[in-house]
C-alpha cells in the first residue's frame, strides 16, 4: 500500500474507532429534536399558570392545534437540518488527516481564536462591515436566548417561574431592543449589498442573499407585529410599555376588529418565517453561523505560520500522487474551509494579483474547490454559494473549475489568509495545487523551468557558478569564508543567500551588512561556495523534489559544522531556515538582519550617535518577513533610529501591505497579463512623497527599485535601498563629517 493511500484510511487523522463528525451532527440534531418534543409534552402535562399580574402567558391566544403543530414541525425540521448538514460534514471526512487536536498546550490559543470570531474581532478590521455583522449576530443570539428563557420558564412549576414583575419588564425591554438592532443590522446589510454595492460584494451577490436577508428581516418584523396584536388583544396593560416597540404598535391597531385573530395570523407568519430560517440554514451560506466559529477554533496547527505542509522524504518514499488535484488530496480542514467561507471577499480585495488584472481571485479558489466537493459528494449537496446552471462538474478534480493560470498568478504573499475574518487557509490550497501541477503535470511557466534547472545543476536559481558566491568579499577585509568541512568557530553564520551573492544590487546589501557587523565587532563567517539555495523558490512553486535535494545538502553541511546561530538578510531564506528546515532535521536559531540590526542598535553595539539622513523615508513591508513571520516593527525601529528621519507609511502597510510581486517564485516568472505588481506598489510608495524607500528583502529591493526607475525617477529623486544600506550611509556621513571637522581643527 502506498503512503498516500494509507493516509486516507482515517480521514480525520484520529483513531478509526472514534465517532465520525457526520454521525455526531445527526446525533446532536436528534437530541435537540427530542428535547423540543419533550418540552412540548412537559408544558402540556405539567404546565401551571403564573398568577402574577405582570407577566404573559406562553402561547396565549394560540389554539391547541397550533401548539401541537409547533412542537411537531420544529423538531422534524431540526432533525432534517442536522441530516442535511451531516452530508456536508461527510464531505470533510473525504480529506486527508490534519492534526488539529485540542491539547493542554494549544487550548488557550484555540479559545482565543474562537473568542476572536464570536466577538467579531476579526470582522471589525473593517469597521462598517464589522458593526453591521455585530448588530445582526449579537442581536440574533440575544433573541435566541430570549426565546430559550421563555421556554424554560414555560416548563417550570408555578413556584419556580421567574418571568414576572420587573424581571418580565426587563425581559420585554431586552427582547424588543434586540429586535430593533437586528432590524437595523439587516437593513444596513441590504443597503450595503444592493445600494452601496462595494466591488467585492457586488461581484458575488446571488439570489440566495436576498432570500437570507429577507428571512432575517422578517423575523423581527413579524415578531413585533405578533407582539403588538397580542398586547392589543390583552387590553394594552400598562406594564407592557416596557415592550417599547410592541406597545406603540398595539396603540396603533387598538380598535381593530378581530384582534385575537390578527394575533394568531401574525404568530403563524412569525413561526413560518422561523421555520423557513431552519430550512435554509443547512443549504445556504447561513451555515457559516456554525462552520465559521468552528474553523476559527481550529486555526492553531502543528507547524509555524510561514511553513508549508511537510511531505515525506521523497528520496526514500514512493508516492502515487503529489499535491492536490482531487477533493481527497486536500486535508479535512481545507475542505471545512470551503463551508466556513462567508463570501465576504476580503481576500479578493487585498490580493495583489487580482488588483493588477491577473486571473486569480482567492475567494474563487475556495468556492470552486467547494463546488467540486459539493457536486462529487455522496450524496451531492448544494455548492457553497449558488452558481450558474451552465456550470457543471463532471469529475472529482478541482481543475474542472480552477485553471493553472489562476494558480501560477499567486505571489504567495499571504494577504488573503491574513485578511480572512474566519481564518480560511487559502494559500495552502494554492501551493498544494502547484505541487500537483509541477510534479504530476509538468505544467508550469517556461521561465520557471529555467530556474528549476539552475537550482538543480548550479545550486541557485540564477544559474551562476557556485565559485562566485564569495566574490562580493573582494573589496572587504577580514570576511571569514569557511568551506563547511569543519566545525564553525565563529559565533554566527552569515547566510548571504543567492540574491545577496549574485545580484549586483543585493551584493551592496551584503557588503553593507557585513560592514555593520564588523563595526559592531560581531564574530561571523560565511559559507561562500558551500552555501546552496535554501530551496524556497522550488518549494513555493511546487517542486518538492528540488527543495528537498537542496535543503538536505544544506542541512548536512550546517549540522556537520555544528551551526547554531544564523543571520540572514533574505526573508525567504529566513522563513525556510527557521520554519521549514526543522521538518527535515535542521533546527537553528535564525534571525533576520532587521532583527539583528535592531538588537545591535538597542544594545549599543552599533553606535548611531549623530548618524543622520534628514529625509522622509517609507518602509516597504516584505510579505515573508511580515505576514509569514509577523516581523513588522524591527525594520521600522532600525530606520527610525537614524537622526532627522521622518518615517511615513504607505496607504497599504503592515498586515495589509502590498506585495512587490516576486514571492512564490514569481521572481522567475514573467507577468504577461495586467499591470505589473511591482509598478503598482512602486507608484504607491512614490505617492508618500518620501525621498527614500527602505526594503528588507532582496526581491523587494530589485522589484521596487525597478518600479521606481520605470517611473523615470533616479536615486537623487527617490533612493531605494535596503535598511542596512541606509544605516551604513548615515554612519559614513557622520564619519566623514567628523573627519572634516577634525581636519578643519588641525588647519586652525
Amino acid at each position: 500500500m502506498s503512503a498516500s493511500t494509507s493516509e486516507r484510511d482515517v480521514p480525520t487523522g484520529t483513531s478509526s474507532t472514534r465517532v465520525k463528525a457526520s454521525s455526531a451532527v445527526v446525533a446532536i440534531g436528534i437530541l435537540i429534536g427530542v428535547f423540543t418534543v419533550l418540552s412540548g409534552v412537559a408544558s402540556a402535562v405539567f404546565n401551571q399558570h403564573d398568577d402574577s399580574p405582570i407577566t404573559r402567558e406562553v402561547f396565549g391566544g394560540i389554539p391547541s392545534v397550533l401548539k401541537v403543530a409547533f412542537y411537531i414541525v420544529v423538531p422534524v425540521l431540526l432533525v432534517y437540518g442536522a441530516v442535511l448538514f451531516s452530508f456536508r460534514t461527510r464531505n470533510w471526512e473525504r480529506g486527508k488527516p490534519d492534526n488539529r487536536a485540542t491539547t493542554p498546550r494549544n487550548v488557550k490559543r484555540r479559545l482565543a481564536d474562537f473568542r476572536a470570531g464570536v466577538y467579531m474581532q476579526t470582522l471589525l478590521r473593517d469597521p462598517a462591515a464589522g458593526i453591521m455583522h455585530s448588530l445582526i449576530y449579537f442581536s440574533f443570539l440575544v433573541l435566541l436566548a430570549v426565546t430559550t428563557i421563555l421556554e424554560i420558564n414555560h416548563q417550570l412549576p408555578e413556584g419556580l417561574k421567574f418571568l414576572h414583575g420587573q424581571v418580565y419588564q426587563a425581559y420585554s425591554f431586552v427582547g424588543d431592543a434586540a429586535g430593533v438592532t437586528l432590524t437595523i443590522g439587516v437593513v444596513w446589510a441590504i443597503v450595503r449589498r444592493y445600494v452601496q454595492r462595494p466591488y467585492r460584494i457586488r461581484i458575488k451577490s446571488k439570489p440566495e442573499h436576498a432570500v437570507i436577508l429577507g428571512v432575517l428581516l422578517a423575523l423581527p418584523v413579524t415578531g413585533f407585529l405578533a407582539e403588538g396584536y397580542r398586547i392589543a388583544a390583552e387590553g394594552s396593560p400598562e406594564f407592557e410599555k416596557w415592550s417599547f416597540v410592541g406597545y406603540p404598535i398595539a396603540q396603533l391597531v387598538d380598535g381593530t376588529s378581530h384582534l385575537a385573530g390578527w394575533h394568531q395570523t401574525w404568530w403563524i407568519v412569525h413561526v413560518v418565517v422561523f421555520l423557513a430560517f431552519l430550512a435554509i440554514l443547512p443549504v445556504t451560506m447561513l451555515r457559516h453561523m456554525f462552520t465559521s466559529p468552528l474553523n476559527m477554533y481550529l486555526r492553531d496547527r502543528d507547524r509555524p505560520k510561514g511553513a508549508m505542509k511537510p511531505m515525506p522524504n521523497l528520496m526514500e518514499t514512493e508516492l502515487e500522487t503529489f499535491g492536490a488535484s482531487t477533493i481527497e488530496d486536500f486535508t479535512w480542514k481545507q475542505l471545512l474551509d470551503t463551508d466556513a467561507c462567508t463570501m465576504c471577499g476580503r481576500c479578493t480585495s487585498v490580493c495583489p494579483a487580482h488588483a493588477t488584472g491577473k486571473p486569480l481571485d482567492p475567494r474563487e479558489i475556495v468556492l470552486k474547490t467547494g463546488e467540486v466537493m459539493a457536486a462529487t459528494g455522496s450524496p451531492a449537496v448544494s455548492p457553497p454559494i449558488g452558481v450558474d446552471p451552465e456550470i457543471t462538474v463532471s469529475a472529482d478534480s478541482v481543475f474542472e473549475r480552477i485553471t493553472p493560470e489562476e494558480i501560477w498568478a499567486c505571489t504567495s504573499c499571504k494577504a488573503c489568509d491574513e485578511n480572512c475574518p474566519v481564518n480560511i487557509e487559502i494559500l495552502d490550497k494554492i501551493l498544494d495545487m502547484r505541487r500537483y501541477l509541477s510534479l504530476m503535470e509538468s505544467n508550469f511557466p517556461t521561465e520557471l523551468g529555467n530556474a528549476y534547472r539552475s537550482m538543480e545543476n548550479s545550486g541557485n536559481p540564477w544559474g551562476m557558478s557556485q565559485g562566485e558566491r564569495a566574490d562580493w568579499t573582494a573589496k572587504l577585509d577580514g570576511i571569514q569564508v569557511v568551506d563547511g568541512s569543519s566545525p564553525l568557530e565563529a559565533e554566527y553564520l552569515y547566510w548571504v543567500g543567492c540574491a545577496g551573492s549574485f545580484d549586483d544590487k543585493n551584493k551592496k546589501v551584503t557588503q553593507a551588512m557585513a560592514q555593520l557587523m564588523k563595526r559592531a565587532d560581531i564574530d561571523f563567517a560565511i559559507l561562500g561556495p558551500a552555501e546552496m539555495c535554501t530551496g524556497d523558490p522550488a518549494r513555493r512553486s511546487g517542486n518538492e523534489y528540488i527543495f528537498q535535494m537542496l535543503a538536505m545538502q544544506n542541512i548536512e553541511t550546517l549540522n556537520g559544522m555544528g551551526v547554531r546561530k544564523i543571520v540572514t538578510q533574505c526573508p525567504h531564506c529566513f522563513n525556510t531556515l527557521a520554519n521549514e528546515y526543522p521538518q527535515l532535521g535542521g533546527t537553528y536559531e535564525v534571525v533576520h538582519h532587521s532583527q539583528f540590526l535592531e538588537w545591535l542598535i538597542e544594545s549599543g553595539k552599533l553606535d548611531l550617535t549623530d548618524a543622520r539622513l534628514d529625509e522622509r523615508i517609507v518602509y516597504h513591508d516584505s510579505c515573508y518577513l511580515g505576514r509569514h513571520n509577523d516581523v513588522y516593527l524591527a525594520p521600522r525601529k532600525v530606520i527610525g533610529s537614524l537622526g532627522g528621519v521622518e518615517v511615513v507609511e504607505a496607504s497599504r502597510n503592515g498586515t495589509k501591505g502590498m506585495c512587490c510581486g516576486a514571492g512564490g517564485a514569481r521572481m522567475w516568472m514573467e507577468e504577461h497579463v495586467g499591470k505589473q505588481v511591482n509598478v503598482e506598489r512602486s507608484q504607491e510608495l512614490i505617492r508618500t512623497g518620501a525621498g527614500r524607500i527602505a526594503t528588507a528583502c532582496p526581491f523587494c529591493y530589485i522589484m521596487i527599485d525597478d518600479g521606481v526607475k520605470g517611473e523615470g525617477l533616479d536615486d537623487d529623486q527617490v533612493k531605494v535601498a535596503d535598511i542596512a544600506m541606509h544605516v551604513l550611509e548615515a554612519i559614513e556621513k557622520r564619519d566623514r563629517g567628523s573627519e572634516q571637522v577634525g581636519a578643519a581643527a588641525i588647519e586652525d
